[in-house]
C-alpha cells in the first residue's frame, strides 16, 4: 500500500450508510483504514453494517478475501449518528442523498468540524464541486470522488477537480484512489461530469422509447444488451440507480447547461412522483 494511504491517512470518515455510503466505507475498510460511517438514522447504520458484512461473507466464500482480512476490516468501521465524528479525520468522503441544500450544508458543517488539513470529498454523480466548496472555507481542499455503484466490484472512480481545487488535493485524491485498488480519473467540473453526462441522456432516451411504444421495457434492455454489449439495459439499470436520482441528475444537467436534450422524459417524472423509484422501493420499469 502506498506511503499516502499509510500514513497520511489514518481515519477515513464516510457520510451516509446507503448503498454508496457503505460501499465506500466497505473499500476504505478493506484497504486498512479505520472508518467511521456517520448517518443521521441509527437504522440505516444498522443496515449498512449489515450489508458490508454480507458483502464480506460473499468475498470469502469467493476466494476474493480471506476470512481474516473480512474480520479485520469489519473491525476498522464505527458507526456514529453525529457529524462530531470527523472531528479527527483525514478526509470525509461525503455520500449523502443526491440533493444539492442538503450537500451545501453537510458541506458548511464539515468545514466547521472537521480538522484544517482534511481533504472535503463528495461522491456527488452530478452536483457542481466549485458550488459545494464555495461554501467552505478551505476550496482548494475540496474535491469530488466519485465511486460507481456496486463499490466494491466496479473499479472506476471519477475524481472531479472544483474551480479552487488544489494539484495537491487532486494527486493526494488520485494516489488513494489507486491504493484502494481503483482506477481514478480526472476530470473537471461540469454538469454531470463524464459518466452521468454520457449516461444519463441515454437512460432518459429509453425511457421516451417506453413512452412513446417503441418497445417494451425487456425489448429496449434487450436490444442494449445484445447489440450493444452492454453487460445491463438502461432502463434495468435506472432502476438499479434510482429513478428518483436518474430524475436529479438530470435535472442538473438541464438547469447547468441549459440544453433542451437533456429534459427528463415525462414518464420518469410521472414514475418519480408515484414513488416507484426502481429496486429499492420495490417497483421502477420492473418489479421487484
Amino acid at each position: 500500500m502506498s506511503e499516502i494511504s499509510t500514513n497520511a491517512v489514518r481515519h477515513v470518515a464516510v457520510i451516509g450508510a446507503g448503498q454508496m455510503g457503505n460501499g465506500i466505507t466497505h473499500v476504505f475498510a478493506a484497504s486498512g483504514h479505520a472508518v467511521t460511517m456517520i448517518d443521521v438514522s441509527a437504522e440505516a447504520l444498522t443496515r449498512g453494517t449489515d450489508t458490508i458484512a454480507r458483502n464480506f461473507d460473499r468475498q470469502v466464500k469467493k476466494g476474493a478475501v480471506s476470512a481474516e482480512d473480512a474480520q479485520a476490516a469489519l473491525a476498522r468501521i464505527s458507526t456514529n449518528t453525529s457529524l462530531d465524528a470527523v472531528a479527527t479525520a483525514d478526509i470525509v468522503v461525503e455520500a449523502a442523498t443526491e440533493r444539492t441544500d442538503l450537500k451545501f450544508r453537510i458541506f458548511e458543517d464539515l468545514d466547521r468540524l472537521a480538522p484544517a488539513g482534511a481533504i472535503l470529498a463528495s461522491n456527488t454523480s452530478s452536483i457542481s464541486i466549485t458550488e459545494i466548496a464555495a461554501r467552505t472555507k478551505r476550496p482548494e481542499q475540496v474535491i469530488g470522488m466519485h465511486f460507481m455503484n456496486p463499490v466494491p466490484v466496479m473499479q472506476l472512480v471519477e475524481v472531479i477537480r472544483g474551480l479552487a481545487t488544489s494539484d495537491d488535493t487532486t494527486q493526494r485524491v488520485m494516489t488513494m484512489a489507486r491504493a484502494l485498488g481503483k482506477t481514478p480519473v480526472e476530470v473537471n467540473d461540469f454538469p454531470g461530469f463524464v459518466a452521468n453526462r454520457i449516461l444519463m441522456p441515454m437512460i432518459n432516451e429509453a425511457i421516451y422509447c417506453v413512452m412513446e411504444g417503441v418497445g417494451t421495457p425487456e425489448a429496449i434492455d434487450t436490444v442494449m444488451k445484445l447489440g450493444m454489449n452492454h453487460p445491463m439495459g438502461p432502463l434495468a439499470l435506472a432502476d438499479f440507480i434510482g429513478l428518483d436520482t436518474c430524475l436529479a441528475i438530470l435535472n442538473v444537467l438541464h438547469d447547468g447547461l441549459g440544453d433542451p436534450k437533456y429534459r427528463p422524459c415525462p414518464l420518469l417524472r410521472k414514475y418519480v412522483a408515484a414513488g416507484w423509484y426502481g429496486k429499492k422501493s420495490g417497483r421502477g420499469f420492473y418489479q421487484y
